[in-house]
């Protein structure tokens, strides 16, 4: 597990290969990830918009941005976790992932960056 403390903000990232969506024969490969958000901190915030850097061995190179996280833009009190679980499809067998979630305190309505820790996509095959 791959964990990183931003502003108050843990992220921890758990990366799954999903062999039963991949078809390597056709240079298909799916990652599962699993995000948990801890606020650390003193305030509510709410968690606005992410943005994600992904790399593949073969020199692919994706920025994906959008609002929220799976559709939702999760309010997190002192103390609160949010977890959730998304996919990555690539070209090749070995890949990463990095990137930060924008968030903004509720009290003070200062927005800020929360990084994700980055977490690497790799097959059975290719994880010694």
């Amino acid at each position: 597990m791959n964990k990183l403390t931003t502003n108050g903000v843990t992220v921890a990232v758990e990366m799954e290969y999903a062999a039963r969506h991949s078809e390597p024969a056709v240079s298909n490969y799916v990652f599962s990830y699993h995000i948990t958000i801890i606020n650390e901190g003193m305030d509510t915030i709410q968690l606005l918009s992410r943005h994600w850097r992904i790399f593949d061995a073969i020199g692919d190179r994706r920025e994906v941005k959008g609002d929220g996280v799976i559709g939702e833009q999760p309010i997190l009190k002192p103390g609160d976790i949010h977890r959730y679980r998304s996919w990555c499809p690539l070209k090749s067998e070995i890949g990463q992932m990095r990137g930060s979630f924008q968030m903004i305190n509720l009290e003070s309505k200062e927005s800020f960056d929360v990084k994700i820790p980055a977490f690497d996509l790799l097959t059975p095959a290719k994880e010694n």
